[in-house]
């Protein structure tokens, strides 16, 4: 399964990098596949680890804020596996040439 989600405080003002750095630093070592972005996290693996990681990034920003938002969209195929990167090797195949990444 992927699931793209984000989470960010509510109550820090506009400077959010430290936070969000505290965040990406508890993806990076859950051993799942992950894709950062300027505007949220693709992450890759079984519901069970998917649901635990989002819910663990969601409570990190808990621990310094009153208030956190957290949005997640899931795309749960069956039987998928490598999707985080084969569905844009997928795209690539088809027009012909690397996009940027």
């Amino acid at each position: 399964m992927l699931a793209m989600f984000s989470t960010f405080p509510l109550d820090k003002g506009t400077a959010l990098g430290k936070d969000v750095a505290g965040v990406i630093d508890l993806i990076d070592k859950s051993g799942l596949d992950y894709q950062t972005t300027a505007m949220g996290t693709i992450v890759e693996g079984d519901w069970d680890e998917v649901m635990s990681l989002i819910r663990a990034c969601h409570n990190k920003l808990r621990e310094s804020s009153e208030r956190v938002n957290t949005k997640i969209s899931i795309d749960d195929r069956a039987g998928a596996k490598g999707r985080l990167k084969g569905k844009i090797a997928d795209i690539e195949k088809i027009i012909g040439r690397e996009v940027r990444k």
